[in-house]
């Protein structure tokens, strides 16, 4: 909004709505997110000061930061020691793991499913530390593929199974909202390693499994 015409509206304001829109309008300053975020929708058109938008740059800003939390995420410390030797050597999988992720291309949200898979040597990781580093690697800007690779090749890592496999079913808004406006479309990326890559059985084991509803 013009200076002008901010200070018009301030103009009208009992003393209690001016104290409240100062206080908003410092605090967004003082944090870099919330500022940009003001100025981007003072950009598209509308009225950063108007009641129902006056806090959202602090809302959007502490949701960025909850999206994108991954960053500061040490896997380590999120499995947290969770390995122990087990002596089972038969295919261990958590599937239909929820995934909320931002397109880095458009920051607009990508969600659905991941399945993973892996067959242990020696080694089993624990159940709840699945979900967990896929949400690590989930919430950062992201590309569908790569993601899928990154939980994969970090379980391979972690615990050095015989091997891995990973599926992610996923639909975007950034084809569903615009672009080629698709609302049914849904992407699909796998990554496998090891016995998944190299066995067909495995393989087959895994995706039939995949298949099977409890």
């Amino acid at each position: 909004m013009p200076a002008g015409g901010r200070e018009r509206v301030k103009k009208t304001m009992k003393a209690d709505e001016l104290e409240n829109l100062e206080e908003v309008e410092t605090a967004a300053l003082a944090d870099p997110i919330a500022a940009m975020v003001r100025k981007l929708v003072a950009e598209v058109g509308e009225d950063p000061n108007r009641e129902g938008i006056l806090k959202t740059p602090a809302r959007v800003a502490k949701s960025l930061r909850f999206l994108t939390s991954g960053y500061q995420q040490d896997i380590d410390k999120v499995l947290n020691g969770a390995l122990y030797s087990v002596a089972y050597d038969e295919m261990v999988m958590v599937k239909d793991i929820e995934v909320f992720s931002l397109c880095e291309h458009h920051l607009l949200p990508f969600f659905g499913r991941c399945h993973v898979a892996y067959v242990p040597n020696g080694r089993v990781i624990g159940l709840s530390k699945i979900p967990r580093i896929v949400d690590v690697f989930a919430r950062r800007l992201q590309v569908q593929e790569r993601l899928t690779v990154q939980v994969a090749e970090t379980l391979m890592e972690k615990i050095k199974p015989q091997g891995v496999g990973v599926i992610i079913e996923a639909r975007h808004l950034c084809m569903i909202m615009r672009g080629v406006e698709k609302q049914n479309s849904i992407a699909v990326t796998s990554h496998m390693l090891g016995v998944f890559r190299d066995c067909e059985g495995t393989r087959s084991e895994f995706l039939r499994l995949l298949k099977e509803r409890v």
